[in-house]
């Protein structure tokens, strides 16, 4: 067990020090590429959302019996 804990932490450090020390790349993103990333951005903002839109009330329920747990405990104790 201890071995491969081992194994995982020096391939882990390798690969961050290699994309630490690597040499300069001689290219360019056009701006193409930069809208696109802003496009899946706001995709996933508005995706995100309407899950959230979609599973609110389960969302406040599950909220709302965590808080109402502890208050449920403080009538049972009197």
């Amino acid at each position: 067990m201890k071995h491969s804990v081992c194994l995982i932490y020096s391939v882990t450090l390798m690969g961050l020090l290699s994309l630490i020390f690597t040499p300069d790349a001689q290219a360019y993103i056009d701006p193409g590429t930069g809208s696109y990333i802003l496009q899946l951005i706001i995709a996933g903002l508005l995706g995100v959302s309407y899950a959230v839109k979609i599973y609110w009330r389960n969302i406040k329920a599950y909220i709302s019996n965590i808080f109402s747990k502890g208050k449920k405990e403080e009538y049972d104790n009197k």
